[in-house]
């Protein structure tokens, strides 16, 4: 039987070993004739979270040392393995000799040494060592590896000191460093050389980026990378701060190209804060020296940049937010000054249930549109406007099944524009409406398990508008859908509303079968007593009678989705259309959407637009992967993007090569090929992720 050290006091004086250093269990325990305590079979040796297994231990009293037979297998409390053919230990395992040994961290990076000292419980040091995180097959070579003279194992700091270095690849020596730090896989963040990237661009040439991370204390660091062609001399940075009650990330970068004479540069920071009385404070600071320099070198695709801050406090009954906004146009056929490019905007909103039921919604609002210039008209118009609105809204179950739905609302508005004679200086608007909503929802299950649910609906609804007619400066874009199909109004904001009578009505039909494929298919239509100019021909919502709103979707297990939408006029037929099909697994993600829309003048739109995007991941096999994307503009029989990218990895290496076409009409922007490679050693802290399992050896 086994027999843990308590027992062993009984027969032997305890010394170090029984106060407290270490628990001995053993098959059998013995003293010899030099008085040293010797235990054979199935041997484990615990301390402090650490287990060592080994054939024999022999406890010398007078010097207190263990002398070990292997095979030598330890367990640190932080997932370190240690293998050996014997050593020679003191009690608690912190200081000794491992002869013939191994190390593997992380259950990846493994160092072999002839000799292993252990010193303090902190430091290993090995000598005449390699280390590699691929797999080794007999005496093959691995695919990688490090030979050192000596290395130096910090297991408090993590981190790996390496002397006298040779960087091998399948035994073929590469470089040589006299000396060398590392982090080892368990660190998490470590200053130091991130993976290189080679970038070939036809504006930039063929470039090499070298980032470098540093750490700033626990919960801060910053990221430099050198950027470097025959074409430009960048410098980009990433700064990233964690506190208590927030986070800050910003990214920048700054270049002196031939592309153009003057420097070059860009900003994008954003964070949040919590602050007291569950108050949130957020920015967004996006900012770009001139309009290409963004697609130039591969930032942003963004044609229009914001900048923001603003508060928000959400409570059960109440929402209160803010927000001052700055907008910066890239597009070549838009001026910034009359976007407008400063908004602010700030809301409050209560609801409450008041004794005689329901729900009671009190809101105010007040937002800001300011241009910079001072043309008269819409390009240099400021407005301001500040409102009150009441809503009250019930439901009640009636016979048979139908569910009713009343909603009353009000509101008020006070306009005050400047730089633009077609609109009075002052102006009050007063807004009263109301909504009446039947639903009859309808359910079956059948014989076979299939559910299906059939829900018709319609809306009556009424509102008008007393008092002037405001510029529109906030639902230029309109449109119907399914989120707004039963609403009192459909345009975007509350410059504009819907006013008169309209009749709103729908079906909805949901389907789930038995092994959980799930369809729905919905359609409806408006039906006005009053036109509202301010709908575009392509919104669906311009004439009397709406547009035909069909929608469907189907979901099947395995990942399969099927979503598309299209609003389809009476007489001149489809006005636009959208889809997307989605299919995921473990081995395949593919995306492919579809967007047509009719040409709109209201919209700025001279053209029909129809174009595809496709992107897709494959897993090819445990080592090999291929991403392709691409985008076409079909109504100008033009590709827009393309793209691919082919990754190799194992459970040492991982190496990226990808290639992408970037077309253009504009006049700022050239159209552009990028290539770029990058790769990494996996088994340190900055490449431990995303290694494929390991290879098996063969004959």
């Amino acid at each position: 039987m086994r027999w843990l050290w308590l027992a062993v006091c009984l027969i032997w004086p305890c010394t170090t070993i029984a106060q407290g250093a270490a628990t001995l269990v053993a098959d059998r325990v013995t003293v010899n004739d030099q008085g040293q305590l010797v235990a054979t079979g199935s041997i484990e040796v615990l301390y402090l979270g650490d287990r060592m297994s080994a054939q024999q231990i022999v406890y010398d009293q007078t010097t207190d040392r263990l002398e070990i037979t292997g095979p030598i297998v330890i367990r640190t409390a932080d997932g370190t393995v240690l293998t050996a053919d014997q050593g020679t230990l003191d009690p608690r395992l912190e200081n000794g000799i491992l002869q013939g040994a191994r190390i593997v961290l992380d259950q990846q990076l493994q160092l072999v040494a002839n000799q292993i000292d252990q010193r303090e419980g902190r430091y290993s040091q090995l000598y005449k060592s390699a280390a590699t995180s691929c797999q080794v097959c007999g005496n093959r070579p691995p695919l990688w590896e490090i030979r050192a003279e000596r290395v130096i194992h910090d297991q408090q700091e993590q981190l790996l000191y390496f002397t006298n270095a040779t960087f091998r690849v399948r035994g073929v020596p590469i470089f040589w460093v006299p000396r060398m730090r590392l982090p080892d896989p368990s660190l998490d963040r470590a200053t130091g050389f991130l993976e290189p990237e080679q970038r070939n661009t036809t504006q930039l040439g063929t470039g090499v980026k070298v980032p470098y991370f540093i750490t700033l204390g626990d919960h801060a660091d910053i990221t430099v990378t050198p950027y470097v062609s025959p074409e430009t001399r960048t410098l980009e940075l990433i700064y990233r701060q964690a506190f208590v009650r927030g986070r800050v990330r910003a990214e920048a970068a700054v270049s002196d190209d031939t592309l153009r004479d003057d420097n070059r540069s860009y900003i994008f920071a954003e964070g949040t804060f919590d602050l007291p009385n569950d108050v949130q404070l957020s920015f967004d600071i996006e900012a770009v020296s001139d309009r290409a320099y963004l697609q130039n070198y591969g930032y942003s695709s963004k044609d229009r940049l914001d900048s923001a801050v603003g508060l928000l406090r959400v409570t059960g009954a109440t929402l209160a937010q803010t927000r001052l906004t700055y907008y910066q146009t890239l597009r070549d056929d838009e001026v910034n000054d009359s976007l407008p490019p400063l908004i602010a905007d700030a809301r409050y909103q209560r609801r409450s249930q008041p004794a005689f039921g329901g729900i009671l919604t009190f809101d105010g609002s007040a937002d800001v549109a300011y241009r910079f210039s001072d043309t008269d008209g819409a390009e240099g118009r400021d407005v301001v406007r500040a409102g009150l609105g009441a809503r009250w809204q019930d439901s009640w179950i009636l016979p048979a099944g139908l569910v009713g739905t009343f909603q009353t609302n009000l509101r008020g508005d006070l306009y005050k524009v400047a730089d633009d004679t077609d609109f009075p200086d002052t102006d009050v608007r007063v807004l009263p409406g109301a909504t009446a909503t039947l639903r009859w929802p309808l359910a079956r299950v059948g014989a076979t398990g299939i559910q299906q649910l059939i829900e018709p609906t319609i809306s009556m609804a009424w509102s008008e508008s007393f008092g002037g007619k405001p510029p529109n400066e906030d639902s230029t874009r309109s449109e119907l859908d399914t989120g707004n199909l039963f609403d009192l109004s459909r345009f975007a904001g509350d410059d504009i509303t819907e006013t008169g009578s309209q009749i709103a009505a729908g079906l909805n039909w949901t389907r789930i079968g038995r092994i959980g494929t799930t369809s729905t298919l919905s359609f409806g239509r408006v039906w006005r007593s009053e036109e509202e100019a301010e709908f575009t021909q392509s919104s669906g919502l311009e004439e009397l009678q709406s547009d035909w709103l069909v929608g469907g979707q189907l979901i099947i297990p395995g990942g399969f989705l099927l979503d598309a939408r299209g609003l389809v006029d009476d007489r001149s037929g489809l006005n636009r259309a959208d889809a997307r099909i989605t299919w995921r697994n473990s081995k395949i993600a593919l995306d492919a959407s579809y967007i047509w829309q009719s040409s709109d003048i209201g919209e700025d739109r001279p053209e029909t637009i129809s174009e595809w995007t496709f992107d897709a991941d494959f897993d090819l096999s445990t080592a090999w992967s291929l991403e392709l994307d691409a985008r076409y503009d079909i109504a100008a029989d033009r590709p827009v993007r393309s793209g691919v990218g082919v990754e190799w990895r194992n459970e040492c290496v991982r190496i990226n090569v990808s290639a992408s076409r970037r077309f253009t009409s504009s006049d700022t922007v050239e159209p552009t090929t990028d290539y770029q490679l990058s790769g990494a050693i996996i088994g340190f802290s900055t490449g431990r992720a995303g290694g494929a399992a390991a290879g098996t050896c063969r004959n």
